[in-house]
């Protein structure tokens, strides 16, 4: 199904980026492993490796994705060697957990940065070529988010809530603007035994193996028609969450007033609901 296409993988040398780079080659894709180096470096080569003995085959370009001129450099350089980028997948991340009240400047803007920026210096460079080449094509483009259910809030992680919220946003408005050329954009949300989240969930039952086929499928012409969506992937189960929508409305002749919010707001919009949104 894949064979002879082209992905990106971000984060690739982390446990969901393997998981999902061995997916794509095992279907006979060839698979471009992103990580910043240094320390991933040679897991990276020794996955390129690994991949190039089975169906697919893999090259490895090594750079900080929060760059814009790098993920520039990463999308020109893919096409110019291979020929085609078919899709992206971005699973680069980080965390810097702290209370609100304690969250230094630095600890928000990394995460803002790798997580949301990221996201946005990949997206807006791929759909830029995919843009130029879209009347040439003959079968759509895929880019795919990953964002988290901390979207939804966790605490302690303001920052990494922000950004992958902020990803959500991203996508759904990435997916308006670029179905015009045939790309799809859809959000993965990832529940696996990982490095960050190794603490809480277990690797039997939450492997990310369970997830990278459910990526792989998004990235595919096996999800034509798919665009604009929320896929959340864990263990055996693939989920379709919902876009925010509004639950209720209450109308007023001539506009609400203070008085009037405050004598009928929980009558109205909270009727036989919580309007305490913390509870889980």
């Amino acid at each position: 199904m894949l064979k002879n296409e082209v992905y990106i993988v971000t984060g690739s040398t982390g446990g969901l980026g393997r998981a999902t780079a061995r997916e794509l080659a095992s279907h006979g894709a060839t698979v471009v492993l992103n990580d910043l180096g240094g320390e991933d470096e040679s897991d990276a080569v020794t996955l390129r490796e690994e991949l190039d003995d089975g169906a697919g085959s893999a090259t490895v370009h090594l750079g900080d994705v929060t760059e814009m001129e790098y993920a520039e450099e990463l999308i020109d350089d893919t096409v110019t060697e291979h020929g085609r980028l078919d899709g992206l997948v971005n699973f680069a991340g980080v965390l810097r957990d702290s209370y609100l009240t304690e969250m230094t400047e630095s600890e928000w803007d990394r995460v803002i940065d790798v997580h949301l920026r990221g996201h946005f210096n990949l997206l807006r460079s791929a759909a830029r070529r995919w843009k130029e080449t879209a009347e040439t094509r003959s079968a759509g483009r895929s880019f795919l988010t990953v964002a988290s259910p901390s979207a939804f809030g966790n605490s302690g992680q303001a920052n990494y809530s922000a950004a992958k919220a902020g990803v959500l946003g991203l996508t759904r408005t990435g997916a308006i603007e670029l179905q015009r050329y045939d790309v799809r954009v859809n959000a993965l949300v990832p529940i696996a035994h990982t490095q960050m989240t190794e603490a809480f969930l277990d690797a039997q039952e939450y492997p990310p193996e369970s997830v990278a086929p459910v990526a792989a499928f998004l990235l595919s012409e096996a999800a034509a028609g798919v665009t604009g969506c929320t896929v959340e992937a864990a263990g055996d189960g693939v989920a379709l969450r919902s876009n925010p929508e509004i639950e209720r409305i209450a109308f007023e002749d001539g506009g609400w007033s203070l008085e009037g919010l405050a004598d009928r707001f929980e009558a109205t919009l909270g009727r036989q609901t919580s309007l305490d949104r913390t509870e889980t």
